[in-house]
């Protein structure tokens, strides 16, 4: 869509919609903020705003007026498509893009892009790492912290761009098509968002939407319900597998992480030179293997800049030891899936710190995998009755409530031992007491640091 002239309302005024506001500005469309929480006040929004986007602002009620005018809608993702006001425009026939597919509409070059309910920020690092050891031209964006639409004019015909991309993202794509696609997996999340598994798994595969049979896409074998997509989509799969030797993928054989192509078999790396801990970080550089390799990037420089990545804040980051008890900060871990790949790290007797923002999702399994290695699960939050009614549903009684994050840190230090480690993985969203994950992540390591 040529964008010059055009009258967009950007949907959502945080970090994102800003972005999207600036970029339409500079291709020469109007873009108009608004912002649906009635207690929004316009003129805070207006001084966010960067003056070169000319950006007019609406918080509560959008004018008639307004809603008939438009010519696009960029909605931000924390817009949920099934409310009534964005169905209106739908029913009006004005296009509802998310800020990604704004950002590709307006980028140049090549897009990698990486989704899953886990691993995608530690994926989306290692493999914009690769890229740019690599490549001259490349942007790391998305999910991972930088918006999509802050970077897009800046980026060449000779760019690679590497985005994690949320489900929230792909709900309203249209034409975006990364020459190399990757879902690492798909596990119980974002409900109360899309409300059944089958939405969820739907417009999660949207990824692959408008991609050729010349491009690829990146599929966790060990996955049943992407070894069933991977049967009868355009892309070419690239097959990653932890647990089984594949006719053709990449593979992990004992510790020897292996890429099986029609013509050869390359060893590529050994865990043990890996600085990330755990099967499931195993996987997340499997799939960026693939994803490089499927770009062209030759093995030799996939190996080094593999060797040299480090594990990414908030995803197991050893935080410090204190007493001889080992920190690590996983509040990236905002579902039980993404949990339980924390419990599974760790190599020694566990204190965990876990609850937050209810997002509904059952814990049974989460706390299923703690397989001894728990010795007191420590709760806070909107979830912590939850969880602790379900541990002690399944035999698991080493349950303490704890009023907010602080009190459960030094909690944990008075009842820790020598050797033990204190995991902060909470299995839920960090809404209602923090900002996000990364602001939860990174009181936990001061109140450590304060110990």
């Amino acid at each position: 869509m040529e964008l010059k002239g055009k009258k967009v309302l950007v949907f959502g005024a945080g970090k994102s919609g800003l972005g999207a506001a600036l970029l339409l500005g500079k291709v020469g469309a109007f873009p108009i903020i608004f912002d649906g929480n009635t207690a929004a006040d316009p003129e805070e929004i207006r001084k966010k705003t960067d003056p070169a986007c000319h950006a007019a602002v609406y918080t509560g009620e959008l004018p008639e007026e307004i809603r008939s005018s438009l010519d696009l809608v960029v909605t931000s993702p924390g817009v949920p498509v099934d409310i009534p006001l964005v169905q209106s425009f739908y029913t009006q026939g004005i296009p509802v893009w998310s800020e990604v597919e704004l950002a590709y509409q307006t980028g140049k070059g090549r897009v990698l892009a990486i989704t899953g309910t886990n691993g995608k920020t530690t994926t989306t690092a290692l493999t914009g790492k690769i890229m740019a050891d690599a490549c001259p031209s490349v942007f790391v964006v998305g999910n991972i912290g930088t918006p999509y639409t802050s970077m897009a004019l800046e980026m060449k015909e000779d760019s690679v761009t590497v985005a994690e991309i949320s489900s929230f993202q792909l709900e309203t794509i249209d034409e975006f098509a990364p020459q190399v696609s990757a879902i690492l997996n798909i596990t119980e999340d974002h409900l109360n968002r899309h409300h059944t598994m089958e939405e969820y798994i739907r417009v999660k595969e949207l990824i692959t939407k408008n991609q050729t049979a010349e491009e690829f896409c990146v599929l966790n074998y060990e996955d049943e319900v992407l070894r069933e997509f991977g049967k009868n989509i355009t892309p070419k799969v690239i097959w990653f597998s932890s647990l089984r030797r594949l006719e053709r993928g990449i593979f992990l054989e004992g510790d020897q992480i292996i890429l099986k192509t029609e013509q050869e078999e390359i060893p590529v790396v050994k865990t043990t030179e890996l600085k990330l801990l755990g099967r499931h970080n195993h996987e997340n550089v499997m799939a960026a293997i693939a994803m490089a390799f499927a770009a062209g990037v030759p093995m030799d420089s996939i190996r080094k800049s593999v060797c040299e990545f480090t594990a990414v804040a908030h995803r197991i980051e050893f935080v410090e030891e204190k007493n001889h008890v080992a920190y690590y900060n996983d509040s990236k871990g905002t579902n039980p899936d993404a949990a339980i790949k924390g419990i599974q790290a760790m190599n020694r007797p566990t204190l965990l710190i876990g609850g937050g923002y209810d997002k509904g999702s059952s814990y049974d399994e989460w706390i299923e995998a703690f397989d001894g290695k728990v010795r007191y699960l420590v709760l806070i939050g909107q979830t912590r009755e939850k969880i602790r009614d379900a541990a002690h549903r399944l035999g698991f009684t080493n349950t303490i409530l704890c009023e907010d994050l602080k009190e459960a840190v030094e909690k944990c230090a008075s009842l820790a031992e020598p050797g033990d480690a204190v995991l902060l993985s909470p299995a839920c969203a960090s809404w209602g007491q923090f900002d996000n994950y990364e602001q939860r992540g990174d009181m936990f390591k001061e109140f450590v640091h304060a110990l």
